[in-house]
């Protein structure tokens, strides 16, 4: 009833896909031009992927993609929201030049996406699960929207199937791939694709499918070294954070019947335990679905022809600091995990240190596509890296900002420069400085911004962190932050110009 009812449903609304031929398998195309399946999870920090070292539990389906492809070791968005991280994914672009900086705004569908790009250049595209964009798919280079209106939810999702409004039975994360491959099978068979495929786990309110309920809640998880963290050194913008497993957690929509008489640490270790659960039994349901999607691609001869890349819209804290969410800069906010499968040209197995951000994918997935590059872009092509070779310009330090002053877990708004040893954050509505040694501090855990000893340093940092603000034109402090996107100039086909990294 399942499949019928998809069927029915992309068959209702498609008025150009076709079935490829042989029961759907796809056709054969040259291997200058790949597909690219492009899936985009929300709120999975690296650190609870095995494939990257995390302790906490296995996910065979996405190791499945380390393991054959390079997983990306310092990866980050420039921006640890949802929406405003799927914007830049799709642009190119930071959040202060694609207009799209925080939740409640609505994207600029008009504007140059790289899904239109590839679509002008002959792919079949399409977008499939969480979009979060408040935008039409279409309207944004995409053939055919399948997407969850706004958060979405777990159980019995409504979808927006080509912008109608439809229920559908059954757990989100198995929907969003029934659909997926639903579309694959009836995608126009003379054409690469390029698939957008976005998951909303492991985002809150963390609800496992039912198959993983009971096996998790029986589990007890280790708890993070940071877990108790008193932010003794941080400036006031960590204290004010409502987002803390000890005060917070049980004040979110997450329902938490705390047992009586707890109280003090082990009242905290009881919320951790019961987050993490969930958490990571959602992680589980969503890495299932991966692993059940590559295998759908083996069976049906696509795999060898199609790069695959797995990220998140941004990292997540799984206790560490005692903190919950995200948005902070962070390092287990603003990392992500970054996979990349394209047989023939990434060596199996590999890992990457180059420093890379969410900028880089539309540059990166047009010059793999061999499409036209447009000037503009403020990322640029991951390619080299994939190859194994590592340009000797590429960036040492990257720029961050979070916009959403306030808004969310009172959070308040900043923006800083990270390097491979440091990182200079600025809190401008407190007039604060945060700067972490990140080889001696790790966890984050000391503000040495006051010391004396790091004067050297700090300097070095505020001047990375104004010229890159100058470079990516970031209005000055108190002037408007967002505006609205300009048109790239769209250069010759072939290979992303080498560019300042930004």
């Amino acid at each position: 009833m399942r499949t019928v009812l998809l069927t029915s449903l992309l068959l209702a609304t498609s008025s150009s896909s076709c079935t490829a031929p042989g029961g759907g398998q796809g056709p054969e195309r040259p291997a200058r031009r790949p597909n690219i399946l492009l899936v985009v999870s929300d709120d999975h920090a690296a650190h609870a992927l095995s494939c990257y070292g995390g302790k906490l539990d296995r996910t065979p389906g996405l190791d499945r993609l380390a393991a054959e492809g390079m997983r990306f070791d310092r990866a980050f968005v420039t921006n640890a929201l949802c929406g405003p991280s799927r914007a830049t994914v799709l642009t190119g672009r930071y959040s202060h030049v694609n207009g799209f900086a925080q939740n409640d705004q609505r994207f600029d569908a008009g504007q140059w996406t790289v899904a239109r790009a590839l679509q002008q250049a002959g792919y079949a595209t399409a977008a499939v699960g969480k979009w979060h964009l408040e935008a039409n798919p279409v309207e944004a280079g995409f053939d055919r929207g399948i997407v969850l209106p706004g958060q979405g939810r777990y159980t019995d999702p409504f979808f927006l199937v080509d912008g109608k409004r439809t229920k559908v039975d059954g757990y989100a994360s198995e929907r969003i791939t029934d659909f997926a491959i639903q579309w694959l099978q009836e995608r126009p068979a003379d054409k690469p694709f390029f698939l957008f495929l976005g998951h909303k786990a492991p985002h809150r309110e963390w609800s496992p499918p039912p198959h993983l309920l009971a096996e998790y809640r029986s589990r007890t998880f280790a708890e993070p070294a940071t877990l108790f963290d008193d932010h003794a050194t941080r400036s006031d913008a960590a204290r004010l954070a409502t987002m803390t497993v000890a005060r917070d957690l049980t004040r979110t929509d997450v329902k938490m019947d705390v047992p009586p008489g707890l109280e003090g640490a082990d009242r905290v270790r009881w919320h951790y335990q019961r987050y993490i659960q969930d958490y990571l039994a959602t992680v589980r349901g969503m890495d299932e679905q991966v692993a059940r999607l590559l295998s759908w691609m083996d069976e049906h001869g696509l795999a060898e022809d199609t790069i695959v890349v797995y990220t998140s819209d941004n990292g997540f804290f799984l206790g560490d600091h005692g903190f919950y969410d995200k948005r902070f800069m962070y390092e287990e906010s603003m990392r992500v995990p970054l996979l990349v499968r394209w047989p023939g040209v990434v060596q199996p197995g590999t890992a990457q240190q180059a420093m890379t951000l969410n900028t880089d994918f539309a540059a990166t997935l047009l010059e793999a596509a061999g499409a036209p590059v447009p000037e503009g872009l403020q990322g640029r092509s991951l390619v080299p890296l994939l190859q194994g070779r590592q340009p000797a310009d590429w960036r040492d330090d990257a720029y961050y900002h979070y916009y959403e002053h306030l808004a969310t877990h009172n959070v308040h708004e900043h923006y800083g420069v990270r390097t491979a040893t440091h990182k200079l954050i600025r809190f401008p509505h407190l007039d604060a400085w945060e700067l972490y040694d990140l080889v001696a501090d790790p966890e984050e855990l000391v503000n040495v911004a006051p010391d004396p000893s790091y004067a050297a340093v700090r300097r070095d940092l505020e001047q990375r962190l104004a010229r890159l603000r100058a470079e990516l034109r970031v209005p000055a402090e108190g002037a408007a932050q967002v505006r609205g996107p300009a048109p790239p100039t769209v250069t010759a086909p072939g290979p992303a110009r080498s560019r300042r990294p930004s």
